[in-house]
This record gives structure tokens, C-alpha cells and sequence, in this order.
């Protein structure tokens, strides 16, 4: 199989991703739930993570690095955290639904919440920020990187407007995180949210939240952190404010591996490879008869993503025509963006999405190409 669904998850993992998590299930005990050799080979390695990952975005303290499931609880914990009744929140037309439905429960409970739009082109209107600007605006929440188009959010603009006026900046790297510069500190982002198992190319069940210093977040969950256990509520260290139960150390020991293997390979470099095989193969396909792109292919600034129609087909129709006759994996549907496919105009009919990792090669991408100019023959 060709696969090109590493927007979703991306696979193969690098070598000694799952040798960690072997490792790990082997060795660990229960982070932070003894002192015993086992227990504290658990932390420490638990412990090492956390410092990659603050060293990666920028964050000054590992403590604040809080390992979730994934980046949608860590969504949840940064939305729930620190917005409620009475605020005002900005996000955009671009967002994921694990950015609209924490906020859409918000706003049910009162909550004010207001979308930066997107034209047909999915192009968001910055100019709009300040005209959605109210004395009562809390936050911005929005993604990084579009999931859909692979579009990229002008961060100079959205940064600078959260500083000027006095704004937390929630920011969703679920398709970003490990391949695209980011610097909480130097860019003034207050929460990054991140899942280990896209760019980071970790295990699935892996992410979590970093959080900049001075800032409290109401937990989302309360349970045992194996500390301040006669206390009635959650403590206020970190990082077990956030953290209740048993972490995921064996995932996290993958985590770490991929990590490491970003390192070793260079997040520029592995960004930079994947950017050329999406770029060779949307100037391929744009030019096929019946194709239609989405997004802003101006600039290469971008995730490695490119999502296109044939026609009128059903997008499910053409990603099983690619699955069964081509061998071909790929993302067709709504992909959790209703509000950008509302914009789009491809509510019915999806889209089909191509996404590109580490380990794919010029050759698939081209036999991709080819299967999209095939399908669009016979359309």
C-alpha cells in the first residue's frame, strides 16, 4: 500500500519507536507511584520527555509540559480551562472539531464565541479580527495548520494581535507540532496543544499541552496523582495539576524515540522533503481534467497536504477507487472541518485529502498522480 493518510496518523513510525514502547512495557513501573527502581526508571524516562518536548516549543519549564490522550483532551483542558460564562472567545473557519465542540459547549453555557470566516478559497479574513473585537474578548483559540488544506495561520498576525490587546493565545499544533517553528516564549502563544502520533510520529495515545508560566488552568479531570493524596482537590503543582491517573509511560517512551529520531534527521530537513512530494505531486494533478484544488498553493509555507475533487464524485467514491484498484490510502469526507468545508462549498461532497510523512517516496507520489489522472479520464 501507498500510504498517504499522514495527516490522521502518520505511518511507518521511525526505527526504535516501537523498540521504546516494548522496552518501556518491559521495564516501567508506574510513574511517580514509588520509589523503587522500577517507579523512578518510569519518571525519569517520563521525566526526559517532557524536556524534549518544552526544548521543541519553546516552553521555559518542563514541569509545564502535561501529558494527555492526544491533542483533543489537551483542547479540552486548555478551552475548559481557562474560558466560561461571560467570555468572549475568537477562533476561525478553519478549526477542527476538537477546537467547535469545546467551544459550541461553551457557548451554551454561556459563553460568546465569534469565527474569523473563510472565503471559497478557504483564505481567512484577517482584517476581521479587530472588527470581532469586543472589551469582553478573552482568548483566540485556532490551529496552526489547516487539516484540510494545509494552510497555514499568518502567526505574526494573530500573535501581534493577541498582544496588543492583552489576549490568551490557544493554539491547536495538531498537524504542525515537530515539523513547524514553534516558540511559545518568543511568539507570546500561552498554550500550544500538541498529539504525538502526526508530525511528531509517535505512538497513537500520546500527547498533551504546554503552558506558560503564570497562567492557571481549572483541571479537567481530578483523580490520583501520587502526591498531596489526603488533599480533597487536585494540587496545585505542576504538572499534576492537569495530570490525574496513570500516564501513558509506554507511549511516551515512544514519544521520546520519535523525538529523538526528528533530532537525529532534522525537523527542517524531514519538513522539507515532505513539503517537495506534495508539491510534486499537486503540480502533476492540478492540470488533470475535472480537478479541483483547495486551498492556497501560493506559497510552499505550508503543511504537506493537498486535498482535491474529481468532478462531481463523491469524495468516499474516489478515495475507495484509489484504496481498492491503485493501492493507495488516502482521507476522503468532512475530516472534522464542517465550518471550512461549509466555506468551500463541499458540505456533500467531501474531499479527498493526500498527506505526505517522512518515509514517502518521489515514486509513490508520482504513482498517486498517476491514479488521480487515471480516475479523472474515466470521469
Amino acid at each position: 500500500m501507498i500510504y498517504l493518510d499522514n495527516a490522521a496518523t502518520t505511518r511507518p513510525k521511525p526505527p526504535g519507536v516501537a523498540a521504546a514502547v516494548t522496552g518501556a512495557m518491559e521495564s516501567y513501573g508506574n510513574c511517580g507511584r514509588g520509589a523503587h527502581t522500577d517507579a523512578l526508571a518510569a519518571a525519569r524516562g517520563v521525566y526526559r520527555v517532557r524536556v524534549r518536548l518544552a526544548e521543541l516549543f519553546g516552553c521555559p519549564r518542563a514541569d509545564h509540559v502535561v501529558f494527555t490522550p492526544n491533542s483533543t483532551m489537551a483542547l479540552n483542558i486548555a478551552i475548559g480551562g481557562l474560558l466560561g460564562p461571560g467570555d468572549h472567545v475568537i477562533s476561525t473557519d478553519w478549526e477542527h472539531n476538537s477546537v467547535l465542540r469545546p467551544l459550541y459547549r461553551l457557548q451554551e453555557q454561556g459563553t460568546a464565541v465569534e469565527f474569523l470566516p473563510a472565503d471559497k478559497q478557504g483564505r481567512l479574513d484577517y482584517g476581521a479580527l479587530e472588527r470581532l473585537l469586543r472589551p469582553e474578548t478573552k482568548a483566540v483559540v485556532c490551529t496552526h495548520g489547516s487539516n484540510l488544506t494545509g494552510d497555514l495561520m499568518d502567526m505574526d498576525r494573530i500573535c501581534g494581535f493577541c498582544r496588543r490587546h492583552g489576549l490568551l493565545l490557544i493554539l491547536d499544533a495538531s498537524q504542525t507540532a515537530g515539523v513547524v517553528p514553534i516558540r511559545m516564549e518568543e511568539q507570546g502563544i500561552d498554550v500550544v496543544c500538541f498529539t504525538g502520533h502526526k508530525s511528531l510520529l509517535g505512538p497513537q495515545g500520546t500527547g498533551g499541552l504546554c503552558v506558560r508560566e503564570g497562567l492557571t488552568l481549572r483541571p479537567f479531570a481530578v483523580g490520583g496523582t501520587g502526591v498531596q493524596s489526603f488533599s480533597r482537590s487536585q494540587p496545585d503543582q505542576w504538572p499534576a495539576c492537569l495530570e490525574a491517573g496513570t500516564l501513558n509511560s509506554h507511549g511516551i517512551a515512544g514519544l521520546g524515540a520519535a523525538l529523538e529520531f526528528l533530532e537525529r534527521s532534522g525537523p527542517a530537513v524531514v519538513r522539507a522533503h515532505e513539503t517537495a512530494l506534495a508539491r510534486r505531486f499537486y503540480e502533476t494533478v492540478r492540470q488533470a481534467p475535472g480537478v479541483v484544488l483547495y486551498g492556497d498553493f501560493s506559497t510552499w509555507e505550508r503543511s504537506p497536504i493537498v486535498s482535491l475533487n474529481i468532478g462531481d464524485l463523491d469524495s468516499g467514491e474516489v478515495s475507495d477507487a484509489l484504496a481498492e484498484r491503485f493501492g493507495i490510502a488516502t482521507r476522503p469526507g468532512a475530516h472534522c472541518a464542517p465550518r471550512l468545508h461549509q466555506a468551500l462549498g463541499t458540505r456533500e461532497q467531501g474531499a479527498v485529502r493526500f498527506s505526505w510523512s517522512w518515509a514517502n517516496t518521489a515514486e509513490e507520489t508520482d504513482e498517486a498522480a498517476r491514479a488521480v489522472w487515471t480516475l479523472a479520464a474515466e470521469a
